[in-house]
């Protein structure tokens, strides 16, 4: 005949059987002898011992122990669950609760969208801000001496062009009123951590970084809106601003610099009506000038190209396909707005932005095209769409000995 097994005594028989004989016994004691938590002695002192146990069923033994693991597990999802809706907060949650801002929802100002009298007005100009690299360097040695960069450089470059935004549009125009102005960014306003070999050149670590070109954009916005009265800033992020080392499509604002900078300059206009923020947490952004519509994005989605057409190519198929969308959900626009290729381009369905750094180590790298460090200015004309495009030139070129304004060969004069 076959012997039945004695079931081995668990952490509870134990216990329990300690407590019968010394009911005083410190939990302490009882973890020491038991090699098991203080919550799990506890449990078996208040659920067993205190009523009174007498025989108990070998299987509700394993059923209370396994209870007990089931409990310890519930505690952690519920941790994770916890740090995971913390993670995830919303947007306006993020905006109303740690910014202070209003929910206004994003609103158009309304001398974008309705347009007066087209009569002797030029329209609404567009001045776009992208690719500044705030805090990057550039060696000169390493770029045949075409390029420098460093704050001190990015600072006088980003007082150029605002004033000679200006001066293009005050002195050098036929119409000087202007309804007001838009001001696009475009992202990549920091150079960031995203390469090992920008954390160890860049000219100053990320915070006082970004502290600093806070300062600068204040100053910026303020000097605009004190010439053109009303200032629009539709806002996207870039992929050098994030905080992840890979690209992600999840989340791009709530990762990335540029999106805080953004939220925090709204907040310092807060009071001021005349300026009015539109800030995407996504990728693009969509608004029109009286009746054009824009979509705004930075452009790193675009991957490809060569060494001939440069990003022109990917760039085209790219917005190729964003149109197909677009047309399936009722999104229509007419031009594209990117930056992130530092190369001025304008056509009638695309502008590319050039940039505040210029040309670098990684352009030299990769040989691509020369480029000199420039921002994008156009005019939207009510009746006619874009109709003036122009780069604000950061730097001026050296003077050849000869200035004449115009030169015909000696051999060409019959």
């Amino acid at each position: 005949m076959r012997k039945e097994r004695k079931r081995k005594p668990t952490i509870k028989d134990k216990c329990v059987d300690l407590l019968r004989r010394n009911p005083d016994i410190s939990t302490s004691v009882l973890t020491q002898k038991l090699g098991c938590t203080p919550r799990h002695v506890q449990y078996i002192r208040n659920h067993y011992f205190r009523r009174g146990e007498g025989a108990v069923n070998p299987a509700d033994v394993v059923s209370d122990t396994e209870r007990f693991q089931y409990e310890e597990k519930i505690r952690e999802l519920e941790k994770q669950l916890k740090d995971k809706r913390r993670k995830e907060l919303t947007e306006e949650e993020i905006r109303q609760t740690i910014l202070g801002l209003k929910n206004t929802g994003a609103r158009m100002p309304d001398w974008i969208v309705n347009p007066g009298p087209s009569h002797g007005t030029a329209g609404v100009p567009t001045l776009f801000l992208s690719d500044w690299h705030w805090g990057e360097t550039v060696d000169p040695d390493q770029v045949f001496g075409l390029n420098q960069f460093d704050l001190e450089i990015a600072h006088a470059r980003a007082q150029r062009v605002v004033e000679r935004t200006i001066d293009l549009l005050k002195n050098h125009m036929v119409s000087k009123d202007y309804p007001g102005l838009v001001l696009a960014l475009g992202g990549d306003f920091i150079s960031g951590d995203i390469h090992e070999e920008l954390t160890a050149t860049n000219d100053q670590p990320v915070m006082p970084v970004v502290l600093d070109l806070y300062g600068v954009l204040i100053w910026a916005i303020e000097t605009l809106q004190k010439e053109f009265q009303r200032v629009f800033i539709p806002c996207v992020s870039g992929n050098h601003a994030r905080i992840t080392r890979k690209i992600q499509s999840k989340n791009r604002g709530f990762n990335n610099f540029d999106w805080l900078l953004y939220n925090l300059l709204e907040k310092h206009f807060e009071g001021n009506r005349s300026i009015t923020f539109q800030i995407t947490s996504g990728e693009d952004l969509q608004y029109k000038v009286y009746n054009h519509r824009y979509r705004l994005t930075h452009g790193d989605q675009f991957r490809g190209g060569d060494g001939i057409i440069g990003p022109l190519g990917p760039v085209t198929r790219g917005d190729f396909k964003k149109r197909t969308w677009a047309t399936q959900v009722g999104l229509e626009y007419e031009t594209l707005l990117l930056g992130h290729f530092h190369t001025f381009v304008a056509m009638d369905t695309i502008i590319q932005n050039g940039s505040l750094i210029g040309y670098n180590e990684f352009a030299l790298r990769g040989n691509f095209k020369f480029s000199r460090p420039e921002q994008a200015l156009w005019m939207t004309h009510p009746r006619r769409g874009i109709t003036f495009r122009v780069p604000v030139q950061l730097e001026d070129r050296e003077e050849a000995p000869d200035m004449a304004w115009v030169s015909i060969p000696r051999e060409a004069v019959a």
